[in-house]
């Protein structure tokens, strides 16, 4: 009986194939719609967590300033000094490495081109608490870092500008008036998660930038990097009150730095997206109603179109619950089947906006399985009506019916 009704079914919707297809439009573009949504948010959010764990690993980012962003009242707080790191690695529980970081934004000069970047001043450790690797050369030597040495590592964006495809390390690059040797390049990190170029700098010993470009010794950024298992807020509690004595603050006055926990930045911003994901997934599944609406609205059609056949069906023994059957099927495989087309049309857009939004595309399987399901049961919950009320025709009337 299942496989008859079944076929029965195919049999009308082949009959109506243009009119079938509009029925299950709009699960189609529901279905599509909610896939795409929910397949690219969770692609960026992934994108956001990689390129906040590009920053650094359990990185704790310290900064003058009540606050960070603007108004942070940075320009009024007085900046920290390399001691302050050194300090904070030999006191403080938990702190795999410290890096004092400068920046000044210089206009670099080799092999007669010219390109404006940023030039990073910090130590050894600067590696380490960002993650970077080298793609090429060496690290600074103590020599270097002690007397400031006129050395340099660039990222991959400098090297392609000012070096085109040559090696750069063992060359000599220009900033401002200094001439430095290239030891090195950095391995590539792409774009940041505030859409900023990670590549795009020059990093040399703190002490050649304050003295030969700056020409001051404030340090703008403290980069502390956790050890594995450390806790967050005792590593930050205990940099706080250090840095609090340090700078000599009393007990009522608040603090003149901040501290930024770059895993609760990742967390913070994941959640969001995520919201976002959710709350656009949602407004999307609203045109799978609208889509069942119009699935209802030509079964009802049908069943008014297919009343003398009914009438037939049911005046040579065909049982309510199997006419029944028969149009809930049809309504079950119309909705099945925009489900399917759905799927097919959400899997092409998905990986074309992720590789156009420059996110990574994730096939998610429950999300698929679940959109169809829904759909399939959108076809349930809208085609029993026009499926009972086929059922319920009296057969006299329905064959007298024009």
């Amino acid at each position: 009986m299942w496989l008859n009704t079944l076929l029965l079914a195919l049999r009308s919707i082949r009959r109506n194939l243009l009119r079938s297809f509009l029925t299950i439009l709009g699960i189609v573009i529901g279905v599509s719609a909610v896939i795409t949504m929910v397949t690219v948010g969770n692609g960026a959010t992934l994108a956001v967590q990689n390129q906040i764990s590009g920053l650094g690993t359990n990185l704790l980012q310290i900064r003058p300033g009540q606050r960070m962003g603007p108004g942070g009242s940075g320009a009024s707080a007085p900046a920290f000094k390399e001691s302050d790191g050194d300090v904070i690695a030999a006191q403080v529980a938990g702190v795999a490495a410290v890096a004092p970081e400068a920046r000044s934004g210089v206009t670099l000069v080799a092999n007669g081109r010219n390109w404006t970047s940023s030039v990073i001043g910090s130590t050894n450790a600067w590696l380490t608490t960002g993650n970077w690797k080298l793609a090429d050369g060496r690290e600074f030597s103590d020599d270097e870092l002690r007397a400031g040495g006129a050395v340099c590592l660039i990222g991959s964006t400098v090297q392609r500008e000012l070096f085109g495809t040559t090696s750069a390390t063992g060359g000599q690059l220009r900033v401002k008036a200094m001439s430095c040797e290239v030891i090195g390049t950095l391995q590539s990190k792409g774009q940041g998660a505030f859409g900023n170029d990670q590549d795009d700098m020059v990093l040399m010993p703190i002490k050649t930038l304050q003295r030969r470009i700056t020409g001051h010794t404030r340090v703008n950024t403290l980069l502390v990097s956790m050890s594995e298992g450390s806790d967050a807020k005792s590593v930050t509690a205990s940099l706080t009150q250090l840095l609090r004595e340090r700078r000599k603050l009393a007990e009522t006055d608040e603090d003149n730095f901040n501290v930024l926990d770059t895993k609760q930045l990742a967390e913070t911003l994941s959640g969001t997206t995520k919201i976002l994901t959710m709350l656009l997934g949602a407004v999307a599944a609203v045109s799978l109603l609208v889509g069942g609406i119009g699935i209802m609205n030509i079964m009802l059609v049908s069943v008014t179109e297919r009343t003398r056949e009914i009438g037939l069906r049911l005046a040579i023994g065909a049982l309510e619950r199997e006419v029944l059957l028969q149009f809930l099927i049809e309504a079950v495989v119309l909705a099945a089947l925009g489900g399917l087309i759905g799927i097919v049309l959400a899997t092409g857009a998905s990986i074309g906006l992720s590789a156009l939004m420059n996110v990574p595309y994730q096939f998610n399987l429950s999300v698929n399985l679940l959109s169809f399901l829904f759909s399939a049961a959108i076809g349930v919950l809208f085609g029993f009506f026009p499926a009972r009320r086929a059922a319920r025709l009296n057969p006299i009337d329905a064959l007298r019916h024009e």
